[in-house]
């Protein structure tokens, strides 16, 4: 894996992207079907952090520089990556400056210009609009149009990792005419906007089915006249993981299946039809359950869930938050449901290399003894059904998560280890389309978090992890005042992290930023605000008819796809 982001320039990013392409004409190959068993709910990732909704998004608008699949990051709406070196950034590190290439058009014909960035910015940071990315505008204090095409971003402190706002398919440029009477709480209101955005990407919205289908048609006005080489794109919702790995692998009723978590045993038996063939990388991904710091007990009303509702009843405990971990067998958890595409693990940060700590390994052994000494010793004591209890609290754990077979069996096989320690669990799964969804009426997703536990997969785009890091901090935690769409899922507030949050920001030198980002890992591991367990590869597969797919574990799978074409 790279040990930090590297860079292209403009003419090396375009032979590298031309390399699989096929010389063909745009529209020449009919249609690209492909299946996200996580159905799109929204096209604007600025109001969803579901990872189905952001990549889908990203075949229609495009950030100004994206991450290839080795992570070395590369211009999309620019000539080249602004470096000190080529005063692109200033020397103080406190501004970057982005030259926007030539000719960019909307998909509705008019031109891209610097305005559009700059409002995108103030889109994100607008008051109350629950911007789900808010935190890759950390440190920006002013964006400024220098002319049509060169914005500069102004920040408060040294940035000596200038490239968080407007890099990678979490923060892509959104059109200012479009969506400027959608600012602040009124951003999750503005339906058609959110549903079909204007972009600058190889495929422009035709029709959009929440939470089922949406159906996109070639984009005339992309900047390459040759791509895409499909006329049309069919992004599917709905199934599960088993059956979106059937419908490519065996039946080759779609040409790419996103996100296959099914059990690797499966996936080679359905392999070996000769349909379609599987592909797999490491990044940052990390099956985890996250813990509620506060209390989602139904009788709380509109409080649940927040600040409001007061600490979790025993969640608070950190006796309790540790013994859930390492009476966590994961090395068998890996082994059921994830096999070579699965490491155990107690980090958060996994990777890359420099970012990866080795001092939480602690919950890499289950050790039920020492689970039960601790739940003892903090005086949880079991009644007559071996249940532990507490001044009248029992620990009782509603565990949620996403529909899918491998999750439910982890499901499964965490509640038998709790069972052991004297915790009982209750096992709840919503369909993956409304817990990633973004809907803030909905009581099922898991930014609301009405649950005591919940288990998901994240990660981030490209080998920084500031951006990601900032996720958990007192400020960011879902509420109804932002809409739910905070990125700290469990309601984590520490002041020391917040602070450490801050020095990051302005540390330059690699080594002392990968310490940094270290303490930040260790401080969520061994504080319990979430359980981290399986740093996941990330699996999908692709028809043997398709070439040109290059997977990506640090941007959007769909990154290239305007790359890909059809074999005849």
């Amino acid at each position: 894996m790279k040990k930090f982001t590297t860079i292209l320039t403009g003419t090396a990013a375009a032979l590298a992207f031309s390399a699989a392409a096929a010389q063909a004409e745009r529209g020449s190959d009919g249609n690209l079907n492909i299946l996200y068993w996580q159905a799109v709910s929204i096209l604007n990732p600025y109001l969803s952090g579901g990872t189905k909704d952001v990549e889908g998004s990203s075949v229609v608008i495009e950030p100004l520089a994206k991450y290839d699949e080795t992570g070395t990051m590369v211009p999309a709406l620019v000539d080249e990556i602004p470096t000190v070196e080529n005063g692109g950034v200033s020397e103080d590190l406190k501004s970057i400056t982005w030259k926007i290439s030539e000719g960019l058009m909307w998909s509705d014909g008019t031109p891209f210009t610097a305005n559009d960035v700059k409002f995108t910015a103030d889109y994100c940071m607008a008051p109350d609009g629950g911007c789900q990315q808010i935190a890759k505008f950390q440190d920006v204090e002013s964006v400024e149009v220098v002319d049509d095409l060169t914005v500069k971003v102004n920040f408060s402190v040294a940035k000596p990792f200038p490239y968080t706002a407007f890099v990678g398919a979490e923060s892509p440029i959104i059109q200012k005419a479009q969506f400027e009477n959608c600012m602040g709480p009124r951003a999750p209101e503005c339906t058609e906007q959110n549903f079909g955005p204007h972009g600058t990407g190889p495929f422009k919205v035709a029709e959009f089915r929440a939470n089922d289908v949406v159906t996109f048609e070639a984009n005339e006005h992309y900047r390459d006249p040759a791509k895409p080489a499909f006329a049309t794109l069919t992004l599917k919702g709905g199934g599960d993981a088993a059956s979106a790995a059937r419908s490519v692998l065996e039946t080759g009723e779609f040409d790419y299946a996103w996100n296959l978590q099914v059990e690797p045993e499966i996936l080679d038996q359905m392999s070996a039809a000769g349909r379609g063939k599987l592909v797999t990388s490491f990044g940052t991904s990390v099956e985890r359950i996250e813990v509620n710091a506060y209390d989602p007990s139904p009788d709380k009303g509109d409080a649940r869930s927040t600040k409001e509702a007061g600490p979790h009843p025993f969640l608070s405990d950190p006796a309790v938050r540790r013994a859930l971990s390492i009476a966590i067998d994961r090395d068998l958890l890996v082994e059921a449901g994830y096999g070579a595409s699965g490491q155990s693990t107690c980090n958060i940060l996994p990777a890359p290399e420099n970012y990866a700590s080795t001092n939480v390994d602690w919950c890499l052994t289950q050790d039920i003894d020492e689970a039960n000494r601790l739940l003892d010793e903090a005086g949880w004591e079991r009644g007559s059904d071996g249940v532990r209890a507490k001044d009248g609290v029992r620990i009782s754990i509603l565990y949620q998560t996403s529909t899918n077979s491998v999750r439910q069996a982890t499901q499964a096989l965490v509640k038998d280890m709790w069972e052991q320690i004297g915790v009982e669990s209750e096992l709840r799964n919503v369909d993956a389309a409304v817990f990633f969804g973004g809907d803030p009426a909905s009581p099922d997703t898991f930014q609301k978090f009405y649950a005591d536990v919940e288990m998901y997969t994240n990660n981030f785009p490209g080998t920084d992890p500031q951006g990601y890091m900032a996720g958990w901090l007192c400020s960011d935690i879902p509420s109804p005042e932002n809409g739910w769409l905070g990125a700290n899922v469990p309601r984590f507030c520490s002041e020391e992290y917040d602070a450490l949050v801050a020095e990051l920001s302005t540390t330059a030198e690699l080594e002392a930023r990968g310490d940094i980002a270290k303490q930040l890992n260790d401080i969520l591991s061994n504080e319990g605000a979430l359980i981290p367990l399986i740093h996941r590869g990330d699996v999908s597969a692709h028809s043997v008819t398709i070439d040109g797919v290059r997977m990506n574990s640090w941007d959007s799978e769909l990154w290239n796809v305007a790359d890909w074409t059809r074999l005849q």
